[in-house]
């Protein structure tokens, strides 16, 4: 489970004395026990390790978002601590799909819906994230299902 490989790697680190990883691997854990507290409210529970892997891509996320307005704004001994942070949680992500791989799944989603046009977006997003949200940035996957169905 990523949530054991988190652990270990946040013992590995202070062993190690590395506080930069300690700290994201703390702020990681944090994120994780948030979300786990929000889970307890909902009556259908999710798979831990796509709960796991959902709070680490909405982290990277976060980072990259923030790496780009420090940048815009100069600051760049910030966006380095960020970029540091977004390295240490890709750690933790599962293999990404490719964007050749994500046209793939894009089309066998399509074909097995029968979708085309624009109106079937929604059916082929929520498809496309049932099968394969652990392993893809739906952001990216978004522009490709508009062109896809377009």
């Amino acid at each position: 489970m990523i949530r054991d490989d988190i652990k270990a790697a946040q013992i590995a680190a202070m062993k190690a004395g590395d506080k930069e990883s300690r700290n994201a691997i703390s702020l990681i854990q944090s994120a994780i026990k948030n979300r786990d507290i929000e889970e307890r409210t909902k009556t259908t529970t999710t798979d831990d390790d796509a709960l796991v892997v959902e709070v680490l891509q909405k982290m990277v996320k976060q980072r990259r978002e923030s790496i780009e307005m420090y940048v815009k704004g100069g600051r760049q001994e910030l966006a380095d601590a960020e970029a540091a942070e977004v390295a240490v949680i890709e750690r933790f992500l599962p293999a990404q799909m490719s964007e050749d791989e994500t046209k793939a799944a894009i089309e066998s989603i399509k074909a097995d819906l029968g979708a085309s046009g624009m109106k079937n977006m929604g059916r082929v997003m929520a498809e496309l994230k049932a099968r394969h949200a652990s392993s893809l940035d739906m952001s990216k996957a978004s522009g490709l299902v508009k062109a896809a169905l377009s």
